[in-house]
């Protein structure tokens, strides 16, 4: 069928319909029990800290194995590696609907995670071989409408279903829907070229992933045990080691999982450091504000109404994701990702005044703000990358962007929850969110600078 549906001149069009709804019936469950908590908590009799990492034990495996799956893609062909991965998380949906206790739910939670963590790099893939270069940033606006967005939903919609049902039946509905996806994408998608003659590198992989293992357990635990323990030091401390082992192996490698010469190409390494900074405030905000909203001494909203009312976010992301898309072909990548980063930034500020004023216009126009910068920069700086690499790297390019969206994303929970909780003993409840919330702004602005760098592509 596939083979009919490529004469068709809508061709690209069911491609990218089709990959993006397998890509999001995997991410929208990655931060949707962020609302259930505190009932998975009482259910199991297990503590809040513990259950916390069914939120955060998921977007470190997705930012650990996203590289490798990326160029596992590029050498085994993405439609094939994009369903086993599709398969893989229909499989422990349904296990994670039948977790017994906390750490049977962590642990599928995980795994589930890992196997689908290639949905996205090989969506991106098979979207931009089916677009011409000049094109991709439409492309790439509803990638990333469905990549930030699927999230973020996922917490919005989670709320009335905790409230008024169960957390298991979010993943109930979630295996079916994931093999309905499987057996669409079967019949739609295009099989991309294999590279029979290039082996995978293991020992690049299993270097980054120490890197990034390293690295995200010290920010993780750091916010619990302090910056000053030991355990946190000695992580941090092997972060720059393994950092130069992965490097070096890389420099020798004949078919290294992340090529360094694009390191050295501005419209690859700018925008991936603009995508972690701009994910640090936007997801790190975002997490936070349920939190601020439920609060008794802030706002006290049940889940369900701090659900529907951060709405606001996903749904400028979700109209200005594909409209900016379009906006550059006429103003070009580098000056959208400029103001989808200025956006980012103010929001944070009204996120801010509004946490300190106890005022929810101010955060409901805070929350859509970010939304809109998040969905204007998003889609420019994942053409950029696009544009700039090889074709037969399109895979391990668009992991690297996962990756470095997923590092900003844990990086960014834990840091502004960190600064939340030191604050609140010594300014208040109100004034510890906006002072976390500034933290956001000025790790936000260094998105800006690296936006700069970016050039647009040419076009008629």
């Amino acid at each position: 069928m596939a083979g009919r549906l490529e004469k068709s001149p809508r061709y690209g069009t069911y491609v990218l319909g089709v990959a993006l709804s397998g890509m999001f019936s995997v991410t929208f469950t990655v931060t949707i029990l962020g609302v259930a908590i505190r009932d998975i908590a009482a259910e199991f009799d297990a503590s809040e800290s513990v259950v916390s990492w069914v939120i955060t034990g998921p977007i470190l495996a997705f930012a650990l194995v996203g590289p490798a799956l990326g160029r596992a893609g590029d050498i085994l062909g993405h439609r094939r590696v994009y369903l086993w991965s599709m398969s893989v998380a229909a499989v422990f949906a349904l296990l994670i609907a039948l977790s017994w206790n906390e750490w049977s739910l962590i642990s599928f939670r995980v795994l589930g995670a890992i196997g689908g963590a290639a949905t996205g790099p090989s969506a991106m893939a098979m979207i931009n071989r089916v677009f011409e270069p000049e094109r991709r940033v439409q492309a790439m606006g509803y990638w990333s409408m469905v990549a930030a967005g699927a999230p973020v939903l996922g917490v919005v919609f989670g709320g009335p279903i905790v409230d008024h049902y169960n957390w298991r039946w979010i993943f109930v509905f979630q295996a079916p829907l994931s093999i309905v996806a499987v057996l669409i994408a079967a019949l739609v998608l295009p099989e991309t070229a294999r590279e029979d003659d290039i082996t995978f590198d293991w020992r690049g992989a299993i270097a980054l992933g120490a890197v990034l293992g390293l690295l995200l357990a010290a920010v993780n635990r750091a916010s619990a045990w302090g910056w000053s323990s030991p355990a946190v030091l000695v992580a941090l401390a092997g972060v720059p080691t393994c950092a130069m082992w992965f490097w070096s192996i890389e420099q020798r490698s004949p078919a290294p999982l992340f090529p360094p010469r694009y390191l050295k190409l501005r419209n690859v390494a700018a925008p991936i450091g603009a995508q972690a900074t701009m994910n640090f405030a936007y997801m790190g905000g975002f997490i936070l504000t349920p939190l601020l909203l439920q609060n008794e001494a802030a706002f006290g909203f049940t889940a369900t109404r701090a659900g529907m009312f951060t709405i606001a976010r996903p749904l400028t992301f979700s109209l200005m994701g594909p409209l900016m898309g379009w906006v550059a072909l006429k103003i070009g990548e580098r000056v959208n990702a400029m103001i989808g980063a200025v956006a980012i930034v103010v929001s944070m500020l009204m996120l801010a005044f509004g946490a300190s004023r106890r005022d929810e216009m101010w955060i409901i126009a805070g929350l859509a703000l970010s939304g809109f910068g998040l969905g204007s920069a998003g889609p420019a700086l994942s053409a950029s990358v696009a544009n700039a690499v090889d074709e037969a790297d399109f895979g391990v390019a668009g992991a690297a962007q996962q990756m470095a969206a997923q590092i900003g994303v844990v990086i960014g929970i834990e840091v502004m929850q960190s600064v939340q909780l030191a604050a609140e003993g010594s300014v208040g409840v109100l004034d510890s969110f906006s002072r976390s919330y500034l933290v956001g702004a000025v790790v936000a602005s260094f998105a800006f600078v690296a936006a700069v760098f970016v050039v647009s592509t040419p076009r008629e």
